[in-house]
C-alpha cells in the first residue's frame, strides 16, 4: 500500500526558509520518480519540482527555481523540498507525489509577516 507523509511545513517569515520531507512506504522507492506540487488559495495544483529516481535529474517551476531545491534520499526512503527565499506567494499547502496518482495529505506552507 503506497503512503506518502509531508512534513515540516510551518509559518516563517518572507525571505526564510523551510525544509520540507516526504516519506515514502509501499513501494520500491528507488524505482520511481516523485514531484511537490503546490495548492494556494483561490488557485489550482501546480507543479513544483520533480527529481528523477536515482535522483540525477531535477524540473522547476519558473516560480521557485533558484530559490527551492528538491531531493532525495533512496536509502531513507524520503524526498525532500528545501525552500530559500520564501515569497507570500509560496503560501500554499505542499503536496508530495508519486506517479500515476499517489498523494500525500499535504503540509501547509504560510508565508507572512
Amino acid at each position: 500500500q503506497v503512503q506518502l507523509v509531508e512534513s515540516g511545513g510551518g509559518l516563517v517569515q518572507p525571505g526564510g526558509s523551510l525544509r520540507l520531507s516526504c516519506a515514502a512506504s509501499g513501494f520500491t522507492f528507488s524505482s520511481y520518480a516523485m514531484s511537490w506540487y503546490r495548492q494556494g488559495p483561490g488557485k489550482e495544483r501546480e507543479l513544483v519540482a520533480a527529481i528523477t529516481s536515482a535522483g540525477s535529474n531535477t524540473n522547476y517551476a519558473d516560480s521557485v527555481k533558484g530559490r527551492f531545491t528538491i531531493s532525495r534520499d533512496n536509502a531513507k526512503n524520503t524526498v525532500y523540498l528545501q525552500m530559500n527565499s520564501l515569497k507570500p506567494e509560496d503560501t500554499a499547502v505542499y503536496y508530495c507525489n508519486r506517479r500515476p496518482a499517489y498523494w500525500g495529505r499535504g503540509t501547509q506552507v504560510t508565508v507572512s509577516s
